[in-house]
């Protein structure tokens, strides 16, 4: 047996007791993945970044400068998701703190700030305690109206909620994006991993439901600090989105291979299978769907740098409930460079048109669990392809397919070795296997994801 197969024993047999939370909240989610209406207004792309850093926790760049990159670099839409902070309030901070953030050399930060912005924009002080100058940090509606323009770029308020769950000297990290809040969500703690990750969870729906907006979260990089198993992540029934890529080059992407006195950890595609597998086999819930992100911190150069991951939605307009609401349903696929045309299933196949670049081949990997394969085969490779469209037919005992585009092209900000430019579909074929509520008795029509 391999290295990776004996990894993927280890996790599927390792189920914890499983948590439930919002029982109420996935139903609906549920019913909203079955129900597909073949009908309705022109739906278009939307490129867009869920994870992103400021100054106001732990970037190094102001939070119009970083907005900036983003619309200028074609992105539809944009979550600023600090560490358990909202871009709200008066917030002062030291001119020296943001200068030692920068990492190359260049312009400073200060003066790149005012070319860009003008210095009647910059409000400068001296601090009382000291004299120091400081800076301040201006709040996501005051500059809102910068950028924003109908249809073309929306900026979504967000916080990335930063806990953590401690095993003996062990420190757990817990961060969970929570995209299109109206309020602060503080870490909620827990005597276990996945105590921590469902008493956050909990908290982001009951304010859903208070204030009446949707919320999209997602469990950000399992492995960064080795923290999450995959078992403590499918038994959080509510969790429902996931970061199959991150761009930030210290979360551990890839897993790691066993050594003297180290256990092999899965990479997060590989977590992703067993995830949904659990979930779907055992548990009898809808599966993951994945996400692509930057969790981009660093502007002045640095390891961790905007531009290598993102989401491609299929939504008929640019705003919050809408892009949300299409990531329930499904309708979007994560992207690290490569540019899917079409992506539609249907009850006997998967298939996917590329948009090609210049220059490049292409790979299309199809991914799956078959019912009563052995564990080891977990998110085995059902087939592969070297076309710019191909077409996977189900063979009806897979409990999931999903398929992995990889370009022969090297990403041009890779976030490890050997990086290729990559998209990843959501997995399908699973919902024959989920007992249907008894609210949804129309039968799914085929839906089409086209560009």
């Amino acid at each position: 047996m391999t290295t990776r197969q004996r990894v993927l024993v280890v996790f599927c047999l390792a189920l914890f007791p499983i948590i439930w939370v919002g029982a109420d909240f996935l139903l609906a989610q549920y019913q909203a993945l079955v129900t597909v209406k073949s009908s309705g207004p022109t739906l278009r792309w939307y490129k867009g970044n869920t994870h992103t850093h400021t100054l106001w926790s732990d970037g190094n760049d102001f939070p119009e400068s970083v907005v900036r990159y983003y619309k200028d670099n074609g992105y539809n839409f944009l979550a600023l998701t600090d560490h358990n902070v909202l871009s709200r309030g008066e917030r002062w901070m030291a001119v020296s703190e943001v200068v030692n953030r920068r990492k190359t050399l260049g312009h400073p930060t200060m003066e790149k700030y005012r070319a860009l912005f003008g210095s009647d924009w910059v409000e400068t002080r001296k601090a009382e305690k000291d004299g120091a100058e400081e800076v301040r940090l201006k709040g996501l509606e005051e500059f809102r109206g910068m950028f924003e323009k109908k249809g073309e770029f929306l900026l979504i308020e967000g916080e990335e909620v930063t806990d953590y769950y401690k095993d003996g000297e062990h420190r757990h990290e817990v961060h969970i994006n929570a995209v299109n809040l109206g309020e602060k969500i503080s870490p909620q703690n827990g005597g276990s991993v996945q105590e921590v990750i469902a008493n956050n969870l909990r908290m982001i729906r009951e304010q859903e439901e208070r204030l009446k907006r949707p919320i999209l979260v997602h469990l950000n990089h399992p492995n960064f600090q080795w923290s999450i198993k995959p078992s403590e992540i499918a038994n959080v029934i509510d969790q429902r989105f996931f970061e199959v890529y991150n761009g930030h080059p210290y979360i551990n992407h890839l897993g790691r291979e066993a050594s003297e006195g180290v256990e092999a950890v899965p990479g997060d595609e590989q977590i992703w299978d067993i995830v949904n597998t659990i979930r779907i086999k055992d548990l009898k819930v809808p599966p993951l769907l994945g996400v692509a992100t930057d969790d981009a911190h660093h502007y002045h150069g640095g390891e961790s740098s905007p531009g290598r991951g993102w989401v491609m939605v299929h939504a008929k307009k640019l705003a919050a409930p809408d892009l949300i609401g299409a990531m329930r349903d499904g309708r979007f696929y994560a992207s690290s460079g490569v540019t899917l045309a079409l992506v539609h299933d249907d009850s006997d196949s998967l298939r996917v048109d590329i948009e090609p670049q210049e220059g490049a081949t292409y790979v299309t990997e199809f991914f799956g669990t078959r019912k009563d394969s052995d564990p080891s085969k977990t998110g085995e490779l059902l087939a592969s392809y070297e076309d710019t469209q191909v077409i996977y037919y189900f063979s009806g005992d897979e409990l999931f397919v999903r398929a992995r585009v990889t370009s022969s092209l090297n990403h041009p900000n890779p976030s490890f070795e050997g990086q290729k430019q990559q998209a990843w579909t959501q997995p399908v074929g699973w919902k024959v296997h989920l007992p249907a509520p008894p609210e949804t008795l129309a039968e799914k029509e085929p839906a089409a994801v086209t560009n």
